[in-house]
């Protein structure tokens, strides 16, 4: 008797790749970025979001998709705190977003956006291990988290375009060398970019807007 074996994990893969990059050249054609940011829980991806999006949305239409397993808290704050749009996306227990969620969070976002954020759900590895169409691969990594987590992570820092060091502002109290965080990043990635920031001080925010600035000039 023969059985037959069914690799689904490459199928599912294959599958997401495909709708991901179909996603991405719309997004493309339309001019709109869209950013997919990933980060642990408490890395402070909301606080910096709103700080962010608050210089951008100067100069650009932004708007943000929020994905959790449950609760709209993090939606609700950043339309709050920015008056930009956004939509809650509930996972219903995964662990990460794939492209076809991407795609029914834009279609309820609405279009006429320069910029889109995507906070994906909070873990570094999960959401690494799907494309979800965007345009920009972000992490946030936060000073209390240890300079040496690009090394525990090597999928998500390793497919970054971006590696934003979060809450410098608590340097002073944690062993963490931002010299050696930005080595480790880039012995995963070498072409990542890696700026350090304070959403709370506003330090070397600049710095960030201006990387966005330049990043949506070339879509």
């Amino acid at each position: 008797m023969q059985v037959r074996t069914i690799l689904l994990s490459k199928s599912v893969f294959e599958d997401n790749d495909r709708a991901a990059e179909a996603l991405r050249a719309r997004l493309k054609e339309q001019g709109v970025c869209l950013v997919n940011v990933m980060s642990s829980p408490g890395s402070g991806k909301t606080t910096l979001l709103v700080s962010l999006i608050r210089r951008l949305s100067k100069r650009y239409r932004v708007g943000v998709m929020e994905a959790d397993i449950d609760s709209d808290v993090d939606a609700v704050t950043v339309a709050r705190e920015t008056g930009c749009r956004s939509v809650q996306l509930h996972t219903g227990g995964m662990c990460h977003l794939d492209a076809g969620m991407t795609e029914e969070g834009l279609a309820a976002l609405g279009g006429d956006l320069d910029l889109v954020f995507l906070e994906n759900v909070g873990n570094l590895v999960c959401p690494a291990e799907y494309d979800t169409g965007a345009t920009v691969d972000l992490v946030i990594l936060s000073v209390p988290e240890g300079d040496d987590k690009p090394l525990k992570y090597p999928l998500v820092f390793g497919k970054c375009d971006l590696a934003v060091v979060s809450k410098t502002d608590a340097l002073p109290y944690f062993d963490f060398d931002l010299k050696r965080c930005a080595e480790n990043v880039r012995e995963r990635n070498p072409k990542a970019e890696v700026i350090p920031v304070s959403a709370k001080t506003g330090e070397n925010m600049d710095a960030l807007v201006n990387w966005f600035i330049k990043k949506l000039t070339e879509v």
